[in-house]
């Protein structure tokens, strides 16, 4: 523990540690400032894309972030490719519905974790967690049978200088769905 604790106070001690020593007895906590802790699941909002509040999965072993979108159409705004799309963002919640539209930055083949490969739409879009902001880069698919509407992959957590704490869940602040002040809206990304 010592050892853990004397690399801690080098010049990159800007981290979180929290570990048990072997006996499950003693604590080490460590404290720095500069990055952003999250646990393997976390509250998160997409301003541009007018969501609010979505859950997310933090998963280091996705490259790309995926997001649920169902009713995925391309189309053409002057000589831009666009797609729009539709986030339903709480499973449980058929009534909150988003209608999204936003520039096309790539379309490119993603393997899911059951090993299929599929051409999903790329997005850019600024993530908020925990009161922080940035863009990141967004996978269209539809994740309606899974557990979580969104996924953030190991891109979008280099991007904010995130650290993750595997043992905690929800470590930043909780949103709402009450945030929703109606269903059906729609927004428009730059």
């Amino acid at each position: 523990m010592a050892a853990i604790a004397e690399m801690l106070q080098g010049p990159r001690s800007n981290l979180i540690l929290s570990m048990k020593s072997a006996d499950g007895m003693g604590e080490l906590n460590q404290r720095a400032s500069g990055r952003l802790v999250l646990g393997w699941e976390e509250w998160v909002a997409m301003p541009d894309l007018g969501v609010p509040a979505i859950k997310a999965k933090i998963d280091t072993g996705a490259k790309t972030s995926a997001l649920h979108a169902e009713k995925i159409e391309e189309y053409t705004s002057g000589a831009i490719s666009r797609v729009r799309f539709t986030i339903r963002p709480a499973p449980r919640r058929p009534d909150i519905s988003v209608v999204c539209t936003a520039p096309i930055i790539d379309h490119r083949p993603v393997t899911s974790s059951n090993g299929i490969t599929e051409n999903r739409f790329v997005i850019e879009t600024t993530i908020g967690i925990g009161g922080q902001a940035w863009q990141i880069e967004v996978s269209l698919s539809n994740r309606r049978d899974m557990t979580y509407r969104m996924l953030l992959g190991r891109q979008a957590l280099k991007s904010g200088s995130v650290l993750i704490d595997p043992g905690a869940s929800f470590v930043q602040p909780k949103l709402r769905y009450g945030l929703y002040t109606g269903s059906n809206r729609k927004r428009t990304s730059q």
